[in-house]
């Protein structure tokens, strides 16, 4: 989850959280991720946030938006995470 008092900023803690997830299995490659609002609530800050690690996480291949239908892991990500 989010550390307040990690000095890493929020973006890059939740990026570090949802590519550990997939790195662990969690998250399967071709798997459904959970939604903006339930990973915002999850990890106690906005959807923008939220929105924001997974558009730089889709511009790097690591996740795929489908209009309608959700956003899916596609590959494993790379070893800087984004």
């Amino acid at each position: 989850m989010v550390d307040l008092y990690d000095p890493r900023p929020l973006r890059e803690q939740i990026t570090s959280l949802i590519t550990g997830r997939i790195a662990d299995g969690t998250y399967a490659i071709g798997s459904k991720i959970p939604s903006t609002r339930e990973l915002a609530r999850e990890c106690d800050v906005s959807e923008r946030t939220i929105a924001e690690v997974i558009k730089a996480l889709r511009e790097n291949g690591t996740l795929r938006g489908i209009p309608g239908r959700g956003v899916y892991v596609l590959r494993m990500p790379d070893g800087d995470g984004v």
